[in-house]
């Protein structure tokens, strides 16, 4: 590494902020917001000095350690790779394919490198037991685009930096940088839409960080804003406020959505929200006279009981009045490597339902279970149960419901291997750990978040430092696993011409495929003279084959395509190295019919499964709402889930793992300012100290997400001395959507107490 000066894309949230790292004699010196940037215009949040921590951690794992005895015992690669192989492919053979488990967490959509790799690995393991964070996170908003628009990634997204009026439901922007809507510097361009006669209005069970932004607020009861979306949606067809705008010929089954909502009246609303009729036809109101308004929801009302529901409703809004692929609304993404096109060029477009879980029978997603049913599928007997399991960046542990279960799940397993470098709350529990290089030993593009940025942009980051020799990326420890266990399975060896091209891939990493598709792409090539040429042979393509053709698709994403003529061309992997601060790509523009990837060519507005959880929704309607104290998480700006807990400068200062509570609630239940509370649900209890606040709503509750840092064994000496308590250690994970099969992780009934120091403590 040379000193100077750095650019790099902050990659430990979805914000993709664009940093300047200064370096001299091999150590960081200062981290800041790079101004260049396109995207993120030189803002940073507090996340992004702690890249110089998690770089410098000296408890970060930098060789495979496996489990003994007397401790954790440093292994070498190749030893360590063969015997975890080896132990995969024996319990594969014993005890059938899906006796191995897998679970992916979030970390691994920030890295090229192990997007392009973990396929390879799936293959070779060959397990039908798959899970994410997916279940815990976005399922329903994935599971929306695939209904309606025909894939599972492809989500429309606030044109925030356009809009006069942004209604946040269920999302916290400030914490987060955008979940699902890659925004930097969001309170920047708040205040950019204030400037511009613009307005804000969120609804959230607690006034966050972004309601205290807003022009607006309203409380809402956790797992009502299903009650909330329907009551709007009647209240556009009972006073002739719809207008479909670009999606007016495209929209489908308008009808049926229109009788769906006929029973959900403001009124029958607003005694399970709390929110007045009069409020609900107000909002209804100004978004649909707003013209270029957009609604956007969240965690909040993905991850509860009517989250599916929910997350459709919130798109059915933005469709009906008009929101849809117009500027200042709803707009899809034009990345440089669309992965969307690409997808649904190799037949993934997404599927749900295609199977269903061994244990409870929830439909997988995508080849994928929720997450909340792995310890079932560990912990009870029978063919297809999981004998041995593999982690790769993530803490179930701390990020599924109940955490507890989980841990007696993994301590039951014949065999467990985690790629990771720290020994965490699950990682502690395998029998080897596979240590990856750190985030600036290693080159970086944001495959995913591109997809989601509020502006098209495209950025590459050259690796920092050399990891040295024996280190290993994430890809090479994964594609390394992969090739083992495809030569196992051959009974030792590969055909030379399979055997060539592992090597192959092992050697060339995955930067030239990048280069590929980034050449591919609608802002790749330029071909100059020849144009006149190509663009008539790519309109015979796409007027002779039938719409599914493969090659069609592929004319169909060509830089040579007519219809990319306006998009700025060359885009390469070298012209990124030669433009570090990134290249911008524009603005979102208007993509309807195009964009649209179901078989009819039409947006589906009411698709079956949606409809029938209706009955659901209504049956709950004649009942009041309840009177028990519901559960809700929240982000901090300085945490990301459950891993940046072992950074000092991220830790420091006040406590923020406590319970807050609203003053109506504590002063009923006993509890002051301080007081130790004891937060309980079936049998489940954890310990907190109260934060009694007016920002939550009275029979709310809310515990911040990712803490619980009080396991033994864990080798996280910062992360243990702030340890807090694991929301997930209350939660149940029995409840979960039946439309979607997401966890409930907001508005679980939970009991509150003063805890008394003599009063035994009961964990699951």
């Amino acid at each position: 590494m040379e000193n100077g000066t750095h650019y790099r894309t902050c990659h430990l949230c979805e914000a993709m902020c664009g940093v300047v790292i200064e370096t001299s004699d091999g150590r960081i010196t200062s981290i800041k917001g790079d101004d260049n940037d396109p995207l993120s215009r030189g803002h940073i949040c507090p996340k992004a000095v702690a890249l110089q921590d998690l770089h410098e951690d000296p408890e970060r794992l930098r060789r495979p350690v496996r489990k003994t005895e007397s401790g954790w015992q440093e292994m070498d690669w190749d030893e360590a790779l063969d015997l975890v192989a080896e132990k995969l492919h024996q319990t594969r053979q014993e005890f059938g394919r899906n006796s191995v488990g897998v679970y992916l967490g979030n970390p691994n959509v920030h890295n090229h490198g192990a997007l392009v790799a973990v396929t390879p690995l799936m293959r070779a393991i060959g397990s039908q037991n798959r899970f994410s964070a997916t279940s815990n996170d976005q399922l329903p908003h994935m599971l929306t685009s695939l209904e309606m628009f025909g894939h599972q990634i492809l989500f429309p997204i606030p044109d925030i930096d356009h809009t006069d009026l942004f209604i946040c439901i269920g999302g916290n922007p400030m914490a987060s940088n955008g979940s699902l809507m890659t925004v930097p510097d969001f309170r920047g361009r708040i205040k950019e839409l204030k400037g511009r006669g613009g307005k804000m209005i969120v609804i959230d069970p607690r006034r966050t960080e972004t309601a205290k932004l807003a022009d607006e607020f309203h409380f809402i009861r956790p797992g009502s804003d299903a009650f909330l979306l329907m009551a709007m949606v009647h209240t556009l067809f009972a006073e002739d406020l719809v207008d479909l705008g670009a999606a007016e010929h495209l929209a489908k089954d308008v009808d049926l959505l229109r009788l769906a909502a006929m029973p959900f009246t403001p009124e029958a609303a607003s005694s399970h929200t709390g929110i007045s009729a009069e409020d609900i036809r107000h909002l209804t109101r100004e978004f649909a006279n707003t013209p270029k308004a957009a609604l956007y929801t969240r965690m909040g009302t993905s991850t509860q009981v009517f989250g599916g529901l929910a997350t459709w409703l919130a798109s059915c809004l933005n469709i009906l009045a008009g929101k849809l692929d117009r500027p200042g609304g709803m707009l899809f993404t034009q990345p440089a490597i669309d992965l969307v096109v690409l997808g649904a060029l190799a037949g993934q477009n997404g599927h749900f339902g295609n199977r269903y879980s061994r244990v409870k029978g929830l439909p997988e997603f995508g080849g994928e279970y929720p997450a909340s049913t792995m310890a079932d599928e560990i912990l009870t007997p029978g063919e297809g149960q999981i004998r041995a399991f593999v982690t790769a960046a993530g803490n179930p542990v701390l990020s599924s419901p109940n955490g507890r279960r989980l841990e007696e799940a993994f301590e039951q397993l014949d065999f467990m291997v985690s790629v990771d470098y720290y020994i965490n709350e699950t990682t502690r529990h395998a029998d080897v750990i596979l240590p990856p290089t750190a985030a600036l030993e290693r080159s970086h593009y944001d495959l995913i978040f591109s997809i989601f940025a509020v502006r098209n942009s495209a950025k590459y980051s050259e690796p920092l430092f050399d990891p040295g020799p024996d280190a290993r990326h994430d890809w090479q420890i994964m594609l390394g696993l992969a090739h083992r266990l495809e030569r196992l399975k051959k009974g030792g060896s590969l055909p030379l011409r399979a055997e060539l091209g592992w090597r192959a891939f092992q050697q060339i990493g995955p930067d030239p495929i990048l280069d590929m598709l980034l050449r591919s792409g609608p802002y790749g090539m330029n071909a100059g003279p020849l144009r006149g040429v190509a663009e008539p042979a790519i309109d015979l393509v796409l007027d002779l084959l039938p719409g599914r053709h493969p090659l069609r698709g592929l004319a169909k994403l060509s830089p040579l395509n007519r219809h990319w003529n306006d998009l700025p061309k060359g885009l390469s992997l070298s012209v990124l190295k030669d433009n570090p601060n990134g290249v911008d790509l524009g603005p979102l523009k208007p993509s309807l019919p195009d964009r649209l990837f179901t078989r009819d060519g039409k947006i589906h507005m009411a698709p079956r499964r949606f409809l029938q959880d209706v009955e659901r929704l209504f049956e709950q309607l004649g009942q009041g709402a309840s009177d028990e104290l519901l559960l809700i998480g929240r982000r901090h700006v300085r945490s990301n889930n459950s891993w940046m807990h072992n950074s000092q400068r991220l830790v420091k200062g006040k406590d923020r793992c406590t319970l807050m509570i609203s003053p109506k609630d504590a002063s009923r239940l006993g509890l002051q300012a301080g007081d130790s509370a004891e937060i309980s649900s079936e049998g489940r209890t954890i310990v907190l100290p109260a934060e009694i606040t007016e920002d939550l709503m009275p029979g709310v509750v809310s515990i911040p997400h990712g803490w619980g840092h009080n396991r033994d064994g864990i080798q996280q000496s910062v992360a243990s001395a702030h340890a807090g308590e694991s929301i997930n250690d209350v939660l149940s994970d029995d409840q979960i959507d039946p439309l979607v099969g997401t966890s409930v992780l907001n508005g679980q009934a939970v009991s509150v107490k003063v805890w008394r120091p003599d009063r035994k403590r009961k964990r699951a």
